[in-house]
């Protein structure tokens, strides 16, 4: 792909990633838990992930995070965003190289280490340990959300792929 259409491609995927966490910040507390939301802009990366390449997705992820903070935000949303985003593209990937996982397990995996990563950082910003006896249900919601996503991201990659064949 020609660099102007790349940049301009990826420009689009950043607006979409974009769009969904507006969407998300409307959307109420489904699960009746505090901090828990859907992660609707992880279908793009996921998306990115696995078609397009390692260094789209984590370059979409963190201007995703970074933008998204500023616009919708505040510091410590970026700070939490960029902590559970890198571990869980970072885990993600390593899933993927293997070839042994699909789509929605990866991405069940990404939901799961999003949340750890997020939770590492408040203990370590809150100075408090305590706050991990709220792993329990963060691993259930991080699994939860990373099915839903992963359906959605693999039914777009699979039309993706018949589309440009």
């Amino acid at each position: 792909m020609k660099m102007k259409k790349k940049v301009a491609f990826l420009g689009v995927f950043l607006a979409l990633a974009l769009i969904f966490s507006y969407i998300e910040t409307w959307i109420p507390n489904v699960f009746g838990v505090p901090g828990i939301k859907l992660g609707l802009a992880n279908i793009v990366i996921i998306i990115l992930l696995f078609r397009f390449g390692t260094k789209e997705a984590y370059g979409i992820s963190v201007a995703r995070v970074i933008l998204a903070g500023f616009l919708f935000g505040n510091l410590a949303s970026i700070l939490y965003g960029l902590a559970g985003a890198m571990l869980s593209l970072t885990v993600m990937l390593l899933l993927k190289k293997t070839g042994k996982f699909k789509v929605i397990t990866v991405s069940a995996v990404g939901g799961i280490c999003h949340n750890v990563g997020q939770l590492i950082v408040a203990i370590l910003v809150l100075e408090n340990y305590r706050i991990s006896y709220y792993l329990p249900v963060l691993l259930i919601s991080g699994l939860v959300t990373g099915i839903l996503i992963g359906i959605v991201a693999q039914e777009v990659i699979l039309r993706l792929r018949m589309q440009y064949r």
